[in-house]
C-alpha cells in the first residue's frame, strides 16, 4: 500500500494488534492518498468525468432532499413543543430511524461503495479496521441525511425551548451514534447471510413471504367501495369502532416504544422539558447502552472477517451431486438454442439475486400504500380517474436496475459471451424477452392491486394505461441495452449493500424514465383537457410503434457497440470484489 514502508510482511493477528499508533496514522494517510489517486485517475477518461458529474448532481439532489426533510422535522418538533403536544414527539424520532435504515438499501445501486475487506490483506490492526469501517459509513448519503434530520429536530426543539439545548444535543448525538452503528451492523450481517447461495435463497424466500404477508395488513383492499353520503357515514362509524378495538394495542405499543432507542431519545427531551434531569440522564444512559450493544454486534461480525472468514457459494458434495442430476435437463418447454438457455439462466439468476428481487418487489408492494392517496373519501365518493396509470408508473420504476444494467449480474461470465458463437444481439434479445415477460406480470399485478384498492376506472383510462405500457417498455429496453454496454457495473448477488453502482448509469436511466413518464403525462393531460379521452390510446400506440422501431435499430447495432466497449466491459464486470 502506498505510503507504508518497513511493514512486517508476516504479521499475524496478534502482531497486528500490537502495531504502534504511528503506523496506524500512516495507514489512514495511505488509504486517503490511495482514494485520492484513484479519484484523480478516474477523471482521465470521459466515463470518469461523467461519473463524477453524475455523482455531484446526485449528492446535490439528495442533499436538497435531506435539507427539506430537516426543515420539515424542525417545524414539526417546534409545533409539537409550542402547541403542548409533546407526547407525539417520539413519532418524529421513529421516522428518523426508519429513514436512516431504509436509505442505504435505496441508495445501494446509486453510489459507489468501497469494500474495506481489501484492507485485510495488509497488516492493519482490528482497531484501525473497525474505525475505518465506521468512518466510511459516516460519508454515506443515509448518514448525512439522518444527521440533517437530527439537526432539524434539535433546532426545532431548541428554538421552542432554548434551555433544552444541552440535553437535546446530548440525546441526539447518542441517538445518531446508535443509528450509525445499528445500520452498519444490520447490513454487515445481511451481507454475511447473503454470502452463501443457500442462505441467500432462504433470505430471498423470507423477503417474498413478507411481501405477501404485508398485503394481509392492508384492510383498505375492501374499503372505499360504498358510494354516497350513507356509505361515507358507515365508513366513519366502522373506523371509529375499529379504532376503539385497536386502542388497547396502541397503548401497549406506546408503553413498549418508550424503552426502545427512538422512544428513549424522545423521553430524554420530555424529561428535560419537565425539569427532571435524573430521568433524562437515565434515558440517555439507556440509549448509550443500546449504542454499545449495536457496536458489539458490529464488532462481532467484523471480528470474524478480520480472523479470516471467507464464505463462498460452493455447495456441499452431496448437494452438488443432487443439483447436477436435477439440472441435466432444462425446464424451458421446447427450449433449444441459445435464447431458451439464456432465458432459463436469467430466471435462475433472478431467484438468487436479492438486490434485483428487492428492486422489483418493493415498488409493487408500495403500490398498495401509494394507491391510498387516491382512495375514495368524502360524501361524494369519487376516485381520481388517473390513479391507475400513476400506480403503474410507480410499479415499473423497480425495473431500472434490471433493464438498464442487464449484464451486471454476469460478472466474469461476460467473457463466455464474447468467446461463444452466440452474437451479443441474441443475448440482449433473450434478456429483453425475459424482462418483457416480467414487466407484463408486474404490470398486471400492480393493476390488479390498484383495481382492488380503488375500483374499476373508466374504460378509456384502462386502454390508455395499457397503451402507455406498450410505449414505455421498448423505450426502456432500447436505452437499457445501450447503457448496459457502455455504462455497466457489476451486481454482487450476495450483497444488498456494498454494491459498486454507477452514478452515470443511475442518473441517465432516471432521466430517460422521467422523459417517458413526461411524454405519457403530456398525452393524458392534453386528451383529458380537451375531453378527448379515447384519443390518448391511438396516440400512445403510434408512439409505441416508433419506440419498437428504435429498439430494433438499437438491437441491430448492439454487436458493433459491444465490440467497441468489449475491453472496458470485461474489465468492469470481472473486477475483483
Amino acid at each position: 500500500m502506498a505510503g507504508l514502508s518497513g511493514v512486517p510482511g508476516a504479521a499475524g493477528p496478534r502482531q497486528r494488534e500490537a502495531l504502534p499508533a504511528g503506523l496506524a496514522r500512516q495507514q489512514y494517510a495511505a488509504l486517503a492518498a490511495m482514494r485520492w489517486q484513484v479519484f484523480r485517475n478516474s477523471l482521465r477518461t470521459g466515463k470518469g468525468v461523467l461519473e463524477f458529474g453524475a455523482r455531484v448532481l446526485s449528492y446535490a439532489m439528495f442533499g436538497m432532499l435531506g435539507l427539506g426533510m430537516s426543515v420539515g422535522f424542525g417545524f414539526g418538533s417546534f409545533a409539537m413543543i409550542t402547541s403542548g403536544h409533546v407526547q407525539y414527539l417520539p413519532i418524529l424520532f421513529w421516522v428518523v430511524s426508519l429513514i436512516w435504515l431504509m436509505l442505504p438499501v435505496v441508495m445501494a445501486s446509486m453510489q459507489e461503495q468501497f469494500d474495506l475487506g481489501i484492507l485485510l490483506r495488509f497488516p492493519v490492526s482490528f482497531r484501525s479496521y473497525f474505525l475505518l469501517y465506521l468512518i466510511f459509513g459516516l460519508v454515506d448519503v443515509s448518514t448525512v441525511t439522518g444527521a440533517l434530520c437530527c439537526l432539524g429536530l434539535g433546532i426545532g426543539i431548541t428554538v421552542a425551548r432554548p434551555e433544552l439545548l444541552p440535553w437535546i444535543g446530548l440525546a441526539l448525538a447518542v441517538f445518531a451514534a446508535f443509528n450509525v452503528l445499528l445500520v452498519r451492523a444490520i447490513f454487515a450481517w445481511i451481507d454475511r447471510w447473503l454470502a452463501q447461495r443457500k442462505t441467500r435463497e432462504i433470505v430471498g424466500a423470507i423477503f417474498l413471504a413478507l411481501v405477501l404477508c404485508m398485503q394481509l395488513l392492508n384492510p383498505a383492499l375492501y374499503q372505499g367501495r360504498h358510494r354516497g353520503a350513507r356509505g361515507f357515514e358507515e365508513r366513519v362509524g366502522q373506523e371509529q369502532r375499529a379504532f376503539s378495538k385497536i386502542r388497547p394495542w396502541l397503548t401497549r405499543a406506546d408503553a413498549v416504544q418508550r424503552w426502545l432507542p427512538p422512544g428513549l431519545a424522545a423521553r430524554a427531551a420530555l424529561f428535560a422539558a419537565d425539569r427532571q434531569p435524573e430521568p433524562a440522564f437515565d434515558s440517555v444512559g439507556l440509549l448509550g447502552m443500546y449504542a454499545l450493544m449495536a457496536g458489539l454486534v458490529l464488532g462481532w461480525r467484523l471480528g470474524a472477517e478480520y480472523a479470516g472468514e471467507s464464505l463462498g457459494e460452493a455447495p456441499s458434495r452431496k448437494a452438488a451431486r443432487h443439483r447436477k442430476v436435477a439440472d441435466r435437463g432444462g425446464w424451458t418447454a421446447g427450449g433449444s438454442g441459445p435464447m431458451a438457455a439464456i432465458v432459463e439462466k436469467e430466471v435462475r439468476a433472478l431467484r438468487r439475486t436479492l438486490p434485483l428481487l428487492y428492486a422489483v418487489g418493493a415498488p409493487l408492494l408500495l403500490v398498495l400504500v401509494f394507491a391510498g392517496v387516491f382512495i375514495r373519501n368524502g360524501p361524494t365518493g369519487h376516485t381520481f380517474q388517473l390513479a391507475l396509470p400513476i400506480c403503474l408508473v410507480y410499479a415499473q420504476l423497480g425495473f431500472t436496475q434490471l433493464i438498464y444494467n442487464n449484464l451486471g449480474a454476469e460478472g466474469a461470465g461476460i467473457q463466455l459471451y464474447f468467446l461463444s458463437p452466440t452474437p451479443i444481439r441474441t443475448v440482449l434479445l433473450a434478456k429483453n424477452v425475459f424482462h418483457s415477460i416480467l414487466f407484463v406480470l408486474v404490470a398486471l399485478a400492480a393493476g390488479a392491486l390498484a383495481l382492488l384498492r380503488l375500483g374499476a376506472p373508466p374504460a378509456p383510462v384502462i386502454a390508455a394505461s395499457a397503451a402507455w405500457l406498450v410505449f414505455a417498455l421498448p423505450c426502456n429496453l432500447t436505452a437499457g441495452n445501450i447503457f448496459s454496454l457502455i455504462m455497466a457495473y457489476r451486481i454482487n448477488p450476495g450483497r444488498l449493500t456494498k454494491q459498486r453502482g454507477s452514478q452515470g448509469n443511475a442518473l441517465l436511466s432516471m432521466l430517460v424514465q422521467l422523459g417517458v413518464i413526461a411524454v405519457g403525462a403530456a398525452v393524458f393531460s392534453l386528451c383529458w383537457t380537451f375531453d378527448a379521452h379515447w384519443v390518448a390510446t391511438p396516440v400512445l400506440l403510434l408512439l409505441a410503434v416508433a419506440a419498437v422501431t428504435a429498439w430494433r435499430l438499437g438491437l441491430g447495432k448492439a454487436e458493433a457497440l459491444a465490440n467497441a466497449h468489449k475491453e472496458e466491459l470485461i474489465a468492469t464486470l470481472c473486477r475483483a470484489e
